[in-house]
């Protein structure tokens, strides 16, 4: 693959398809997205009629919405086919009538809306015909809240990220907080709030002479009334919570996610100072600490800036020394329990951000691709990286075009949104933040013949990295000699921001003498809905998989990725390249390499997960998170399948090499598709006489013994469980034990049931109780662990899953070579196993809800 570089384009006003040829064409899952979601709705229903287009809702109990025509109106009830010919008759309510049923028609609405803010009739009419050139064939997708209000004359705010001022340590300052998050989620933005201001738990209060509940407890608070706005709104709140690693209460938020029911419904991550990490490095002391709030400055100065109190001369009061490592180990080993904390490098995001001489980094939005100041926000939008390739190679012309109109797209969105808080249009007018961002990085790499995360998809990655930024950066330079700079630039003060510092010389040269309109101009963002509704792959991410089941009314079917089907087709009967990968088959440090490559050129942050598999380790965890640092991240999370205990245990294997290289044998036996599954009994009935072993284990609880009956053709059918004396609450607990994973393995299901035993044995296998027995490979940690282990013992034997006590010397990270193999959660929307974390943030494969 050969990359050729070509001129600088430059905005043209006669960039649209002529009439008739606009190509914006939707899958049934993305058609579906758009006329739920984004469509303009006539929400007083009243022009609805025969033969209408809508979107109903035939499942009250899932929500599920299908796409339908009016039949009949009937008197409170609407009679409606389905696009799959079944009729169905719904309540008036449950019936949505979109005014626009093509995509051409929002893009034509978004186009006009976005380009009014020009000061001449001229210019608007010229940039509605740029902009319609970029959202023609979905180019570039703005965000959700866009699409949805762009060109209406509703009162809803185009943005998705914003950071609230941390709360002050009052009651009413916690309340205040409170009412601004409430405001944002109900009209549907993301909200970030750093929970540093409050005090210690414990810590004296001297207006009530009580003690404070602490900084945790409030984030519950906060976590808590974000699930009642999920359960009353039409999408979820997103929350972020962060701690700063000084704050005394570090200890209580890191494990917050490991207690049932402390933080349920926000995201947390652990804001990780410089000097911190190096105290790590070195193995030092670290100190807990926080303002003393007997000072007389307290209640009016202390506003989370640690390093600002302390320099002003300010005591702060040390409530306990820890070595910085037994902190550091916490975050380790909570992120791989349950996937939480995150780690937020705010010193690093200060030093970078072209902000850093006015305006604080406080904190990050939900899936942390945005750290912003107190009353923060940006808005959001991608360019869909799949729509620049052509025969192998990049279309750089195109895709420099493309930067430069979405540039000004999105900061004449900041003109064009509504605003409900006026400390928000004030805090952006002074800054003009904008999030450029990118989609479909998985297809175009793929279309070039690259796998992701090798080292030439990483030089690749320079070089794209390094067009997008330099022409972003170009086109904000020229909007700013046309329009103004943002009210804050001082070029001297910004060109020394670590960011402007790496860029090339003739950029800095141009923001020099031009200025600049955007004080930040790129983000990477989750595009779960967007990406799933364009049919390309989300933000940075690889694919998740090959394939997925999709739910309909006329049952469940299995739909593969379309570009895997596109190759499929030109290449019928030929296995997959090796540059085909998705993100089952990379390693850890692939997913890493990956977004500190894209991090160099992104003056904002990215939402990137690295999906580790179940087998990870604790170590090979922290050696992770210090390569994160290493390499220049701004932040990270990391998802270990099996963390998160809603998963479920069917999803589809596959091994797509492997099935296409060898075909099934006359001795196979070929496993049951879904359609026949429907046809048989729904459990296996028990068989008058069967054969097993009984394997003989100790546990913490004492002795175990566990039996697996197989049937007559030797695969496993019921598991029996015998633990502690009769009558106590062991032998209860083991009984449900073994009968729950009996009927796991009786239920009719397209997985055998020996591949069933397997995942069974993942579920339970490294559980922890309150005491464990044994050391190394003989160490057994609970009663499910005992189970998992005489489970491989009885039907697995040598062939069973290597664990994390295999091998007392861990190896390094860059050695972690085994494959993720992740298994979906169900998704809160349809109910679906294709709910996935990717991107920081949980979206479903399967209807494309998402949770950001």
């Amino acid at each position: 693959m050969t990359i050729v570089d070509h001129p600088q384009a430059t905005p043209s006003s006669n960039g649209a398809l002529p009439a008739g040829k606009h190509r914006a064409q939707l899958n049934e899952l993305g058609e579906k997205i758009f006329l739920d979601r984004y469509a303009l709705k006539d929400m007083t229903k009243r022009s609805l009629a025969v033969g209408d287009t809508v979107i109903v809702c035939v499942n009250q109990k899932t929500r599920q919405r299908e796409i339908g025509t009016v039949l009949e109106l009937l008197d409170g009830r609407v009679r409606i086919q389905l696009r799959d010919g079944t009729i169905t008759e719904q309540s008036f309510e449950d019936v949505d009538k979109p005014l626009e049923t093509r995509p051409e028609q929002m893009m034509d609405r978004v186009a006009r809306g976005i380009a009014a803010v020009e000061t001449t009739p001229e210019k608007r009419q010229e940039w509605e015909t740029n902009f319609r050139w970029l959202l023609d064939d979905w180019k570039f997708v703005p965000g959700g809240r866009i699409l949805t209000a762009a060109g209406t004359d509703q009162e809803l705010t185009f943005y998705n990220c914003y950071v609230v001022p941390s709360p002050k340590d009052s009651r009413r300052g916690i309340v205040d907080t409170l009412s601004q998050m409430m405001e944002i989620m109900s009209r549907g933005g993301g909200v970030g709030i750093n929970l540093s201001t409050l005090r210690p738990q414990h810590a004296y209060v001297k207006g009530v002479n009580g003690r404070s509940s602490g900084s945790v407890s409030w984030g519950g608070l906060y976590s808590f009334v974000t699930g009642l706005i999920e359960q009353g709104g039409s999408r979820r709140g997103a929350l972020m919570l962060i701690l700063n690693v000084w704050h005394p209460d570090i200890f209580n938020f890191i494990n917050a996610k490991r207690e049932m029911g402390k933080i349920t419904n926000a995201n947390i991550s652990v804001g990780i100072t410089d000097d911190f990490m190096a105290a790590v490095e070195a193995d030092a002391e670290w100190e807990l600490i926080f303002p003393d709030t007997l000072h007389p400055d307290y209640d009016r100065v202390w506003d989370g800036d640690i390093d600002a109190w302390r320099a002003a001369g300010r005591p702060v009061v040390v409530y306990k020394r820890v070595r910085a490592r037994e902190i550091w180990n916490n975050i380790i080993e909570s992120a791989w329990a349950s996937a939480e904390p995150g780690v937020w490098f705010m010193d690093r995001a200060n030093k970078m951000s072209n902000s850093y001489y006015f305006s604080r980094l406080i904190c990050t939005n939900p899936c942390g691709e945005q750290p912003l100041p107190a009353w923060g926000i940006c808005n959001l939008g991608a360019l869909n990286l799949s729509r620049f390739t052509e025969n192998g190679a990049v279309k750089w012309d195109e895709l420099r075009r493309a930067v430069r109109y979405a540039v000004r797209f999105l900061d004449n969105v900041i003109d064009a949104t509504p605003y409900f808080f006026e400390e928000n249009r004030e805090q952006q007018m002074r800054e003009r933040r904008v999030g450029l961002g990118i989609m479909g990085l998985a297809d175009m790499l793929i279309r070039l013949g690259i796998r992701y995360g090798s080292d030439e998809c990483i030089r690749f990655i320079d070089q794209l990295g390094e067009v997008i930024a330099t022409e972003a950066y170009l086109a904000s330079a020229d909007n700013a000699a046309e329009k103004g700079s943002f009210p804050m630039f001082d070029a001297e003060k910004l060109l020394q921001s670590g960011y402007m510092q790496q860029m090339p010389e003739h950029v800095r040269q141009a923001v020099r003498e031009k200025g600049l309109r955007n004080v930040t101009l790129l983000t990477i963002a989750p595009t779960g809905t967007t990406g799933t509704m364009v049919g390309t792959s989300t933000g940075v991410e690889p694919y998740f998989s090959w394939s997925y089941y999709r739910k309909s009314r006329l049952g469940i079917h299995e739909e593969r990725v379309a570009i895997v089907e596109e190759w499929e087709r030109a290449h019928p009967g030929q296995p997959l390249p090796d540059y085909f990968v998705n993100a089952m088959q990379l390693t850890p440090v692939e997913h890493v390499r990956v977004q500190a490559a894209l991090q160099r050129w992104v003056d904002s942050a990215i939402s990137k997960t690295c999906n580790v598999p179940h087998d990870y380790t604790v170590e090979q965890t922290r050696e992770l998170y210090e390569y994160m640092y290493r390499l220049g991240c701004k932040g990270g999370t990391i998802y270990r399948d099996g963390s998160r205990d809603e998963q479920v245990l069917n999803l589809k294997k596959e091994d797509e090499q492997k099935a296409a290289a060898a075909p099934q044998t006359t001795a196979e036996t070929p496993k049951q598709t879904l359609a026949e599954l429907w046809n048989q009994p729904k459990v296996r009935p028990r068989p008058k006489r069967l054969r097993g072993i009984t394997v003989k284990q100790r546990s913490p609880l004492g002795t175990i013994y566990v039996t697996v009956n197989n049937d007559d053709e030797g695969e496993p059918l019921e598991i029996f469980i015998t633990a502690g004396k009769a009558g106590s609450d062991v032998t209860s607990m083991a009984d449900a034990l073994g009968r729950l994973a009996s009927l796991v393995l009786r239920v009719a299901s397209p997985v055998t049931p020996h591949e069933r035993l397997r995942e069974i044995i993942d579920q339970l296998k490294g559980i922890g109780g309150a005491r464990s027995t044994g050391f190394g490979k003989e160490r057994v940690r609970s009663l499910p662990d005992a189970v998992a282990q005489a489970l491989e013992e009885c039907c697995i034997g040598e062939d069973r899953v290597p664990t994390a006590d295999d091998n007392d010397e861990q190896q390094p990270v860059q050695m972690a070579l085994s494959l993720p193999s992740i298994k979906p959660d169900l998704c809160p929307e349809c109910g679906e196993a294709a709910f996935v974390h990717e991107e920081g943030c949980m979206h479903c494969n399967a209807c494309g809800y998402s949770q950001c």
